[in-house]
């Protein structure tokens, strides 16, 4: 092609195997900013997002023949343009389609000169824009997350669906449902005003929070882990990181992310079984990771608000991984930062790990009192680790068989089959 082309190309690529590759890499990294660009021309996110697979299919059918542009993304925007012009002139509303986006940028850049050179409140990025649609009230959390992970995070719906151990057609209906829901809500491909920033923000670190959560332990299936789903989770942190940069829960979330994935090489062992914190190697810590989430915990305490939740889980994070070993580790500060994670963010799993560093600080005795309290609760009924992290304090007491009785209780409840291995080879005596 010659209109879309954007700059040398590689030689051609008779197999298709290199040029289906670079079409994929493309995608996952500038899929984002090719859909929020096709958003803002066309003002119709599923117009979009369709314009752009249009382009995708394209890129599959030529590059393999005309050898991979030197700028893919630019190639896949360029073609998506010149398909939303062919579509308008042949429902002939191109005349009017140009003169909307030509009074769209007279506005923009009216606007532009008028705003100081530093306006915190004014965020002009389209991906940003796109990060706030995906995550928009109107949609439910699943929906949020397939279609972050779709259009933010470039994921096929098939990757989604395996990710979270669902059919491929229901992350499907939930991604066409989510893009029906956004149209019939109208709503615009705009960053919301001031005063909604702060829970609009909060849906979308939770959204994050949740994909890496997921990747940390997976809640279901034969694998321990999703590493890749957690690494996902990170660039989409950084992102949001770079396009909000004085946000400092965006930055607390992204070193709480760094900071927990430094230990992910040495959470499983050769068999892929899980391999618990006491049992690590930490010379197979991820210093890169500990040193960009220490950078990033950093960068939020300059924001100079003081830490909020993410903050508080991100320098518990920071103390397991600065410790040379579990005995080293300044138990008693992550006490008192549970505590405060208690405080402003109160929840029974707060409270689970709150005990479970309680029995590392002052003993097992202290901690199972804390355990007791939350099992008569009922707060934490039916979940795991409750059972668990109860079974270890019991062991440790020298109450063995309630600790395999609890073990049996944990492995009954848990999801995840290697976990749930684990669970039973402990409730045996293993």
């Amino acid at each position: 092609m010659t209109d879309a082309d954007a700059g040398e190309r590689a030689r051609p690529d008779p197999d298709g195997g290199a040029a289906e590759r670079a079409v994929a890499a493309v995608w996952r990294i500038e899929s984002a900013k090719i859909v929020a660009t096709l958003t803002r021309l066309v003002g119709d996110f599923a117009l979009a997002e369709d314009l752009a697979q249009e382009a995708v299919v394209d890129a599959l059918r030529q590059w393999p023949v005309d050898g991979v542009p030197r700028n893919g993304a630019a190639w896949l925007t360029a073609v998506a343009k010149r398909k939303a012009v062919d579509g308008w002139r042949r429902r002939e509303r191109l005349d009017d389609r140009i003169a909307v986006i030509a009074q769209d940028l007279e506005r923009e850049q009216a606007e532009a000169a008028d705003a100081p050179p530093w306006d915190p409140d004014a965020v002009d990025d389209d991906v940003l824009r796109l990060i706030f649609i995906s995550c928009h009230p109107v949609l439910s959390r699943e929906a949020q997350v397939a279609l972050t992970l779709r259009v933010i995070g470039g994921l096929s719906a098939e990757e989604i669906a395996r990710a979270f151990l669902v059919p491929t057609a229901t992350v499907q209906q939930r991604i066409v449902r989510a893009k029906k829901t956004l149209a019939a809500a109208n709503v615009p491909f705009e960053v919301p005003p001031r005063e909604e920033h702060a829970a609009r923000l909060v849906a979308i670190l939770g959204v994050l929070y949740l994909i890496f959560n997921e990747g940390h332990t997976a809640s279901h299936g034969a694998d321990w882990m999703r590493p890749e789903l957690s690494v996902e989770a990170i660039r989409l942190t950084r992102v949001l990181v770079s396009l909000m940069p004085r946000e400092r829960d965006a930055h607390s979330l992204l070193a709480l992310m760094e900071l927990t994935a430094a230990r992910f090489p040495a959470r499983l062992d050769s068999h892929g079984d899980p391999v618990l914190l006491a049992d690590q190697d930490r010379s197979r810590w991820d210093r890169g990771r500990i040193a960009r989430g220490r950078a990033a915990l950093a960068a939020a305490d300059a924001v100079g608000t003081g830490r909020g939740a993410y903050g508080l889980q991100a320098a518990i994070a920071e103390c397991h991984a600065t410790a040379a070993s579990v005995e080293e580790t300044d138990w008693e500060r992550i006490v008192l930062l549970y505590e405060a994670l208690g405080r402003i963010a109160p929840s029974p799993v707060v409270e689970l790990n709150r005990a479970a560093a309680v029995a590392m600080a002052t003993g097992p005795a202290s901690a199972l009192r804390i355990l007791d309290a939350l099992a008569e609760s009922g707060a934490l009924r039916g979940y795991h680790l409750l059972s668990a992290t109860r079974a270890e304090l019991l062991l440790r007491l020298g109450r063995v068989e309630e600790a395999r009785s609890e073990f049996a209780t944990a492995a009954a409840l848990a999801g995840n089959d290697r976990e749930r291995a684990m669970l039973e080879a402990k409730a045996a005596g293993g």
